[in-house]
């Protein structure tokens, strides 16, 4: 099977597998571990902050920076498409107890102007906004990257104001890389930031908050009462590390094979896709409304021998990694393109010249 469905599924390196066996098996939730405290250094430093704490997934990580920032019944701002509201399962309310509300924008960037009118002071009817998020790269605008100066500007107007900012980076570094920088470059713009080591970087299980020192150390009375403490962690620290540092650079080489799709998906039918707006690793593909359901191609294409996730009704999502390469490409490009010409959707084909 080809798997697009998720960077998640990437295997560890025989790096990370030796470096496993070598770690240390302190107790983290009790005296610490040598590795894990490596590990947390060594996120911290990456995104120039003081302090990090190691966590399970990246949604414990969004869950804990909200319940440190924002008090029960306070509001968090976000993008309306944004991963916190869309696919968390609510635990911004049924967990965290604050309210939401959800910003337009394009491409995952939020309204400033609509952001900035929904910033709102503590008063006898509302708590006020807690919290501000932002989500670079973007997962359901296709992994769409936002802008150096449009992080800024949200930054600066929520500081401002008193507002703490977060950011969900879960793919942050994929996102940097498209930007030609760093992630500290991004990090900058924001009080917290978490990310994951269990995506394109290849580690088996992580995510990192970042954050002040004030700040984490908050964060990890509620990483325990969430559970998020673990015990002998050491080995799944060890394959970060190994993560940071060797994996970080060949993202790009994922972000070429998913224009390489996006090329060849364009090429079946310019209406699916357009590679112009495929920025990192991600290639959301758009479905005839009147055909079949995205559920039903996914069904098809992995009878196909290619696994993909469904992100809307008739909407695709196909995530390259460090397994896939251009044959893994050339294969699905040859199933999808047999499977649309089989397809009795009504659109007609465009005429290529």
């Amino acid at each position: 099977m080809i798997d697009l469905r998720s960077d998640t599924v990437t295997r560890p390196t025989e790096a990370m597998l030796e470096s496993m066996r070598e770690a240390s098996f302190g107790d983290d939730s009790r005296d610490g571990d040598e590795t894990v405290r490596a590990l947390e250094a060594l996120a911290a430093e990456r995104m120039g902050k003081e302090a990090a704490a190691f966590m399970p997934s990246g949604t414990m990580t969004n869950l804990v920076a909200i319940l440190a920032h924002t008090p029960r019944g306070g509001e968090v701002l976000l993008e309306a498409g944004a991963h916190i509201l869309n696919s968390e399962l609510g635990g911004i309310t049924g967990v965290a107890g604050a309210f939401y509300k959800g910003i337009p924008g394009r491409r995952g960037a939020m309204d400033l102007d609509r952001l900035t009118d929904a910033i709102r002071k503590t008063g006898r009817s509302a708590f006020g906004t807690g919290l501000v998020a932002m989500e670079t790269s973007h997962n359901r605008a296709g992994g769409a990257v936002l802008p150096l100066a449009h992080m800024e500007a949200v930054y600066r107007a929520a500081s401002s104001r008193g507002v703490p900012v977060h950011i969900d980076g879960a793919r942050i570094f994929n996102a940097a890389v498209a930007l030609g920088t760093d992630a500290q470059s991004l990090a900058a713009h924001t009080d917290s930031i978490c990310f994951c080591v269990s995506k394109g970087l290849s580690a088996p299980i992580g995510s990192l908050l970042c954050g002040s020192a004030a700040f984490i150390e908050r964060a990890r009375a509620f990483r325990r009462m969430v559970g998020g403490n673990m015990r002998q962690a050491g080995p799944l620290a060890a394959a970060g590390i190994v993560a940071l540092n060797t994996m970080v650079a060949r993202l790009r080489e994922d972000h070429t094979t998913a224009q390489r799709l996006a090329l060849g998906l364009a090429a079946i039918d310019a209406r699916m896709v357009d590679p112009a707006g495929v920025e990192t690793n991600l290639v959301k593909v758009e479905l005839p409304q009147e055909g079949r359901t995205a559920a039903q191609w996914s069904e098809s294409l992995a009878a196909a021998g290619i696994r993909v996730s469904p992100c809307d009704r008739h909407a695709l999502r196909f995530v390259t990694h460090r397994h896939i390469g251009d044959g893994d490409i050339d294969a699905t490009l040859n199933a999808f393109g047999k499977l649309w010409r089989e397809s009795a959707s009504p659109r007609e084909t465009p005429q290529r010249h």
